[in-house]
């Protein structure tokens, strides 16, 4: 095999786990319309028992998503009974028939904005006007915690801008980043659910964290909220929180809600809420393509958290390990797949830099290569990527190294443990060739990472 096979096979592999949940494949597989009957994930209801569908969201998806959603309804039917505002990223904003797709944020900028609020404000606004016989639809994926920003009284939009930004930089997990915001916001942990004075609405999930827990995929805007905010000042003292950095307000909104809190009301059991694609579905799609290009599969799941650095070195030395072991040289060519989602935390230095989870774990991977003199480089490739097509705040999804690009970076003259202890990935891998750009995929599950070792 050369290594122009191999960098193919790396791309095939992980384009063919993103296709698999691509937010239109997805929403066929769940929802069917034949003109007098709807059905979404095997519940049916006759059209002639609703006036309106209002359909309500936000995420990375959320475009593809109502986009395909009036496509399965038909023309006449969006036309005489959808209404509805789903907030998007700025770059996936195109003019559909009755469903509205507002840009809740800037492309490639993860954090609440003025715009994501009036869009939240107008979604609150529909769901409080449901009628009883009126059918709300919400569209949920990746990315929705940032584009629903509904700010508690006492805390401002600037506010929740500067807690996101200090528990991203602090390396906060999502459980715990959402856990804080949902307990500073109207709509996030149940609040669109309690605006709905009908109980008829179904909440249609592209998950985009480990183990696909319903309270913290978007931060639960349709789901009871199990957390207190005792325990967000818990995790804000976890990481030294301290104003400037977060804002005093912040303390004293949680600090009051924290004096009188009782657990909310339970939500109505008529509102569901299903999970209708993973990254179970994407690496179970990239196995598959796998075995069809001949590799064998070792698949280590979709629940891989942990710093970007150690996941890094841990794939390039399982592929050590394969090569190294002379009971396996006589076997087909491998393909090492995982999911999940790890976490960068930022050196103290202020210092420019540019970077993303995906490229700064290849990038640590190629390190970790660098460190053992690269013997063993010319049959490996290894890519990370985001499903949704962003990583960190560039225009990549991620990238790949494989013997091509590190000749290019031995030509270049490049240090990759510089730029990887200054997590400064982008420029590194722009100048080497290793970026992967897809633009927006409207769908977001998580990250998708292949590792291949090639035959002798």
């Amino acid at each position: 095999m050369s290594q122009t096979a191999l960098r193919d096979d790396l791309l095939s592999i992980w384009r063919a786990g993103v296709d698999a949940v691509h937010s239109d494949r997805l929403m066929r597989q769940a929802v069917q319309c034949d003109g007098h009957r709807l059905t979404v994930c095997g519940q049916d209801w006759l059209l002639s028992d609703i006036d309106r569908i209002v359909v309500v969201g936000a995420g990375k998806a959320g475009a593809g998503m109502a986009s395909e959603l009036e496509a399965i309804l038909g023309p006449e039917l969006v036309k005489a009974r959808v209404t509805g505002l789903v907030n998007v990223p700025a770059d996936c904003v195109r003019p559909l028939q009755r469903i509205t797709l507002h840009p809740g944020r800037p492309a490639g900028l993860n954090e609440p904005t003025a715009s994501g609020v009036s869009g939240t404000e107008t979604i609150l606004t529909s769901v409080g006007s449901l009628q009883p016989r009126d059918l709300c639809l919400v569209l949920l994926s990746g990315g929705g915690s940032a584009l629903l920003p509904a700010p508690v009284d006492g805390i401002s939009l600037s506010d929740k801008q500067l807690v996101t930004r200090f528990l991203m930089s602090a390396g906060a997990t999502i459980q715990e980043l959402n856990a804080v915001r949902k307990r500073l916001s109207r709509i996030k942990g149940g609040g669109l659910a309690r605006a709905c004075p009908t109980g008829r609405m179904t909440t249609l999930i592209i998950s985009d964290v480990v183990g696909d827990p319903l309270d913290i995929i978007a931060s639960g805007p349709t789901v009871l909220d199990s957390t207190s905010p005792q325990a967000a000042l818990e995790i804000l003292d976890r990481y030294s929180a301290r104003p400037p950095a977060v804002p005093q307000s912040v303390f004293d909104v949680l600090e009051k809600a924290a004096q009188n809190w009782q657990p909310p009301a339970p939500i109505p059991g008529t509102i569901r809420n299903l999970i209708i694609g993973n990254n179970s579905c994407a690496l179970s799609a990239a196995a598959d393509k796998a075995r069809e290009l001949g590799y064998a599969v070792q698949s280590l799941g979709s629940e891989n958290q942990g710093e970007a650095n150690s996941l890094g070195e841990d794939l390039y030395q399982r592929c050590l390990a394969f090569i190294q072991d002379p009971a396996r040289l006589s076997q087909p060519p491998q393909c090492i797949l995982s999911g999940g989602e790890p976490i960068v935390k930022l050196p103290a230095a202020k210092v420019p830099r540019k970077g993303g989870r995906n490229q700064q774990l290849v990038l640590a991977a190629l390190a970790s290569a660098w460190a053992d003199n690269l013997t063993n480089f010319e049959r490996v490739g290894i890519l990370s990527g985001g499903t949704d097509g962003e990583d960190g705040p560039t225009d990549a999804a991620g990238a790949f190294v494989d013997a091509g690009i590190i000749q290019t970076v031995r030509q270049e003259n490049l240090d990759p443990n510089a730029a990887l202890g200054n997590c400064d990935a982008y420029p590194f891998f722009k100048r080497c060739g290793g970026l992967i750009k897809t633009g927006p995929t409207h769908t977001n599950v998580m990250d998708l990472r292949v590792a291949l070792v090639r035959s002798l």
